[in-house]
């Protein structure tokens, strides 16, 4: 009693030299995989940003030629 708080994440003043390389390991392996999975996010964010861009564009085209085809109803009717 009137000792720090015990933590999930803190170690106990007992703690071994194998468990704590076994901790180290274990959070190595979780960084390695973080690191996986954010390059691969990345790559998506990448092929989305791409996406859009084309998708931008083909309504910018679109548009154009909506509002020229309309043009050419209203010069026809006169308006």
């Amino acid at each position: 009693e009137g000792g720090p708080p015990d933590h999930s994440y803190s170690l106990s003043s007992g703690t071994t030299s194998e468990e704590l390389l076994r901790k180290l390991n274990e959070q190595r392996d979780i960084i390695a995989l973080l690191e996986v999975k954010m390059k691969e996010m990345k790559g998506s964010i990448r092929r989305l940003r791409l996406a859009e861009a084309q998708l931008r564009e083909e309504i910018r085209e679109k548009d154009r030629l909506l509002h020229a085809a309309s043009a050419g109803t209203r010069k026809r009717h006169g308006l």
